[in-house]
């Protein structure tokens, strides 16, 4: 890929046009690196690296770049010297497993919470991770920093819309003040679980039609509400916890 190409993938319309995302850092490349041996799609990937890094040892085709030219690539200011060309995933919608359990997220905005989820969903395993549409992109560089290569191992699909949930799942659950324990037997027992947009929540026609389960995570009242990372993080160790 041209070096002007891979400058274009800081936006999620390049991203999308040239099917390629970028990973950055030692961290994010490391993980990318045991994640390609057992996943051939990512074989493909490309490496892009300064002097400093040109000893790397990687099973992919690696590209030696001036620091001049690293600055333009990467997403961060200061950058490391070292970043990836990923090819993007193919849906995964037909590939969930049984026991799996779908986090549904709705118009998520803020990178740092949903590369945090994703972590998390990641370390727990066996959930799958829907975004709405007008969700942040999964694969903006500041989102895939925060999943500290969480992005790599989780099943992900976007552009899911809310209304299409009840014909995939026969149970959903999502939070609310005033629902039923979240340590309960009960909360344990649905397919999916909703949580909303961190200013807005998620419609209450919409949990009418998709008849959600509410349940609360319990607190003194002093705030309005958790962090949805937060929430989400609790909700999936409950969920963890009572296997």
């Amino acid at each position: 890929m041209k070096l002007d190409d891979i400058k274009k993938l800081h936006q999620k319309k390049y991203r999308q046009a040239l099917g390629h995302y970028l990973v950055e850092g030692e961290h994010l490349i490391l993980e990318l690196q045991k994640a390609a041996a057992n996943q051939p799609q990512l074989q493909s990937a490309e490496l892009y690296v300064t002097e400093a890094y040109e000893h790397w040892q990687s099973q992919f085709r690696t590209h030696l770049v001036n620091d001049r030219q690293m600055a333009r690539l990467a997403d961060t200011s200061t950058p490391q010297g070292i970043l990836a060309v990923v090819p993007m995933p193919k849906s995964s919608a037909s590939e969930t497993t049984a026991g799996e359990k779908a986090v549904y997220l709705h118009e998520v905005q803020d990178p740092g919470n949903l590369g945090t989820i994703m972590r998390t969903l990641a370390w727990f395993g066996g959930f799958r991770c829907l975004l709405s549409p007008g969700s942040v992109d999964p694969f903006n560089p500041k989102v895939v920093r925060a999943s500290m290569g969480a992005i790599f191992h989780l099943p992900l699909e976007t552009d899911v819309p809310l209304a299409s949930l009840t014909s995939r799942y026969s149970s959903i659950a999502c939070l609310d003040l005033n629902g039923g324990e979240l340590t309960s037997q009960a909360f344990r027992q649905h397919d999916c679980y909703l949580f909303g947009n961190e200013a807005r929540g998620v419609p209450q026609d919409a949990l009418t039609q998709l008849a959600a389960t509410p349940y609360t995570i319990p607190g003194n009242g002093e705030i309005e509400s958790l962090n949805l990372a937060s929430a989400v993080n609790m909700c999936a160790y409950e969920l963890k916890r009572g296997l």
